[in-house]
């Protein structure tokens, strides 16, 4: 018998001389020493975290329990003596300026930029101001100063009317103002609520900080829902937020270039929005998302985002569903068409209150200082503790 090692085979085998012949004259042999152990499984397929993306216009697409997010951007120039822009406004729709000539906008202000006075009822509002001035005051009497990384949550509950000026205070140089305004709905139960508003002061908000394996920091802003072991503030007692069950989360999330992060995974039903506004590109998974795009996450697994060349700025916002139906008419948003009814008929019956402001748009005057005044007198102002936050 001679050892031999097959021509077309790796497998060792021990033949006589005629097995030897006739493996060197034809194939048959072959079948005789051929590994027949099955090939392991094919791994399966990585899923594909990114369900849906829509590019970002004007106004963002929300998911349940959100309604509606927009991202105001305004680069306006140097300020005139009524908190208005010093330049001239010929050529704008005054009363309702949205086209973003010149790189700014009046929105429904006349003489200062922004929203003078309109009600709410049936859901709430969380306003994220980045950078610039928000001046609120409303039909309960409350008033506040607002901005530079500050955030409002206001309950609109049963009715509200508000004004959201942004004063210009600068006269000497640009007063560029940005913010986000996020609505969020409230359940049936809970639409009939008390207004109520809190204030998130910038240097109160927690934060998580961290750097990846090569140095890179990423820096997520937790205005709503658990994040690296940090807390949020507690969110006004009749929102959806303050719910221990309702999985929502709000972050503002600033990464530096190559920066790499994993955010954690929600739970299973929750729906899950990313929003990529400022960068260049952003890896998750194999997909190289450009700036500019919302995108519809899974929720159940953990996401790791990959920063392109430039620094990245995004939005998440998350929620369990509320699951109820959404008839929406204007400032109004409530589950059935007569609840919508009885809002107008309450709105035009009471004005929710009144309005107890001089005019539709008041200002604040012009100390840079930030407050708020509540309905039941007391008064806030920014605060100055410690910033909760962690570092990994």
């Amino acid at each position: 018998m001679l050892p031999v090692r097959g021509i077309f085979l790796s497998c060792e085998v021990t033949m006589d001389r005629r097995e030897v012949l006739s493996a060197l004259v034809g194939v048959p042999m072959l079948a005789s020493c051929r590994n027949d152990a099955p090939a392991p499984p094919a791994a399966p397929p990585a899923p594909d975290l990114v369900l849906d993306t829509a590019p970002l216009g004007f106004q963002w697409p929300t998911l349940d329990p959100f309604l509606f997010c927009v991202h105001h951007d305004d680069a306006y120039p140097a300020a005139n003596e009524r908190f208005g822009p010093a330049a001239s406004l010929a050529g704008r729709n005054l009363g309702s300026d949205f086209a973003g000539k010149d790189g700014w906008r009046m929105y429904h202000g006349r003489v200062v930029p922004g929203f003078p006075q309109h009600p709410h009822r049936g859901f709430e509002t969380v306003t994220i101001v980045r950078r610039g001035l928000i001046d609120h005051s409303d039909s309960l009497g409350a008033a506040a100063r607002y901005g530079r990384g500050d955030v409002q949550w206001l309950t609109a509950g049963k009715g509200i009317v508000h004004a959201e000026m942004f004063p210009l205070l600068d006269r000497t140089g640009p007063n560029p103002v940005e913010l986000f305004q996020i609505w969020l709905n409230l359940p049936a139960v809970d639409k009939f609520a008390d207004p109520h508003f809190s204030m998130f002061w910038s240097d109160t908000i927690p934060k998580h900080v961290v750097r990846d394996a090569a140095g890179q920091s990423v820096e997520v802003t937790v205005i709503a829902g658990a994040f690296g072991g940090i807390r949020p503030l507690a969110p006004p007692p009749k929102s959806w937020a303050a719910r221990p069950d309702t999985d929502v989360a709000i972050w503002t999330i600033r990464m530096a270039p190559r920066a790499r992060v994993t955010v954690p995974a929600a739970a299973p039903g929750t729906n899950r929005m990313l929003y990529f506004f400022e960068g260049e590109a952003l890896g998750i998974g194999p997909r190289r998302v450009p700036v500019g795009h919302a995108l519809r996450v899974r929720p159940d697994h953990p996401l790791v985002l990959e920063n392109g060349s430039a620094a990245a700025d995004l939005l998440l916002l998350q929620g369990r569903p509320i699951g109820e139906p959404v008839v929406q008419h204007g400032p109004f948003v409530m589950t059935t068409p007569a609840e919508i009814r009885q809002a107008f008929y309450d709105y035009q019956a009471t004005r929710f209150g009144g309005w107890p402001w001089p005019t539709d748009d008041p200002v604040h005057g012009n100390a840079p200082e930030r407050f708020a005044r509540h309905a039941d007198g007391r008064i806030e102002t920014a605060a100055r503790a410690p910033l909760p936050s962690s570092t990994g």
